[in-house]
């Protein structure tokens, strides 16, 4: 039987889900280079034939480790779903002679690398400029235009993303996003093969977004993300998923599949992501190339990764289109035949919709909730302000444990700041976005006040 080499790190889809779409195609033995959540940890017992844990993982040099591990359970592919660990997992791929990302998977991780790389071939994108300390931030106010957005070149999440709408922001601004990155560090939220990669920052140019010439329904967000993968160096670009509008300064609060765009548009949309991530070199791995809309059809890409989606867009994916992503993927590294869907899939090969609710302490303007709220799932009647036919599950990885204050939302923690997850099951996109207006209104009166001695 083949044996798989998951490294987990934080960041991703679920954990339990992960693992078992590739225990139902191999051997799986499980690298932790984070702590294991508490909730999936019987699940590794019983999906892994080994698992060995954070202590041991950050004992070593990890690409060493991650080689070690992989010779010592003859494993045929290594392979991760986490932001924070493509590069070593492709590193040690390389040296282990087995399929992976590729030498190149670095220009999918490092913001700014990948924005050079982009302007090299003429990929529609905002301006920018790589800072590395307050004094090249100042230098890049002086030629960039207000608003900026400054963020972490290593972060995900949009953690540690601040806007700057004049000279006099630089300063708090360079400060308090350092501060962030350390802190997400302190949580997991780092990139663990790159030495003081919290430390290195692009500022870009924002702008002018506009989904409305798009979508023929109001709400949606002005951005979409291309969900694909590579496979031998070919690009393959699988859906588009769509977003509610982003809370300041840009933290995605849900994620939609599929993405209703008119076919043209789609067409489009995909053109300039296949150009993003062709730009990019890179050989067998998922991608996620999430794109900006403008008016007039204009378009910028934002960014893309050598991996799925995080959170929850391959189940969701998984549940609209009957595709199991990192399935085929752990084939595909396999070395087996693969066959990959030969078109973008939309609304006419979906079953139904689905979308994924961030919970955070602020409403639909980013207004934060008069009081502090507990976040318990079982405490509400969620069918009673859901659409007819419409399933609401949570994801206990992604949420904090029953009864814990829900965190005050911080612009520049971004998702760090997070109460929960869930997940939306119904008949159509539009349905998906409406429901998660309704509860995005609904939670600071449904939920259960918080405990007066709740933390923030």
């Amino acid at each position: 039987m083949s044996k798989v080499l998951f490294v987990y790190a934080k960041g991703g889809p679920p954990l339990e889900y992960a693992l078992s779409r590739v225990a139902a195609k191999a051997e799986v033995h499980l690298l932790a280079l984070s702590a294991l959540p508490p909730s999936v940890r019987d699940a590794c017992t019983r999906l892994c034939a080994s698992v060995v844990v954070p202590s041991e993982a950050r004992a070593r040099d990890l690409v060493a480790l991650i080689m070690d591990r992989a010779r010592s359970v003859g494993a045929d592919a290594v392979m991760t779903v986490s932001e924070y660990a493509v590069v070593a997992v492709a590193d040690a791929c390389e040296r282990l002679g087995l399929a992976g990302s590729g030498g190149n998977c670095v220009l999918a991780r490092d913001k700014r690398m990948m924005r050079r790389t982009w302007s090299e071939h003429g990929v529609s994108q905002p301006r920018f400029h790589s800072v590395a300390s307050e004094d090249d931030l100042r230098d890049a106010a002086r030629t960039l235009s207000f608003p900026m957005l400054l963020k972490a070149a290593w972060s995900a999440g949009s953690t540690a993303h601040r806007i700057i709408r004049s000279p006099n922001e630089v300063g708090p601004a360079w400060d308090r996003a350092r501060e962030v990155m350390a802190e997400s560090a302190g949580l997991g939220y780092a990139e663990l093969h790159v030495e003081g990669a919290g430390a290195d920052f692009l500022v870009e140019e924002i702008v002018h977004g506009d989904a409305e010439g798009w979508f023929a329904d109001a709400g949606w967000g002005d951005y979409v993300s291309v969900e694909g993968v590579v496979a031998d160096g070919v690009y393959h670009p699988i859906c588009l998923s769509g977003r509610m509008p982003t809370i300041e300064p840009f933290t995605e609060r849900a994620s939609i599949t599929p993405a209703p765009l008119p076919a043209a548009a789609q067409e489009r949309v995909v053109a300039l992501s296949r150009a993003a991530v062709d730009a990019l070199g890179l050989e067998n791995c998922g991608t996620h190339t999430e794109i900006k809309l403008g008016s007039d059809g204009r378009m910028w890409v934002i960014e893309t990764a050598a991996r799925f989606g995080g959170a929850m867009t391959v189940p969701q994916i998984e549940d609209v289109f009957a595709l199991d992503l990192i399935g085929l993927l752990a084939d595909q590294l396999l070395g087996r035949d693969v066959s990959w869907p030969a078109e973008v899939l939309g609304g006419e090969q979906a079953r139904h919709a689905a979308g994924s609710l961030v919970v955070l302490a602020v409403d639909g303007d980013g207004a934060p909730w008069p009081d502090r709220r507990a976040w318990d799932f079982d405490a509400v009647d969620w069918p009673s302000l859901l659409s007819p036919g419409s399933r609401l599950s949570e994801v206990t990885e992604h949420s904090l444990p029953r009864g814990s204050t829900v965190p005050v939302y911080d612009p520049a923690a971004g998702a760090n700041t997070m109460a929960a997850l869930c997940l939306l099951s119904a008949a159509r996109p539009v349905t998906v976005i409406r429901d998660f207006e309704a509860l995005t209104a609904a939670f600071p009166g449904v939920l259960p006040a918080a405990a007066k001695d709740g933390g923030a």
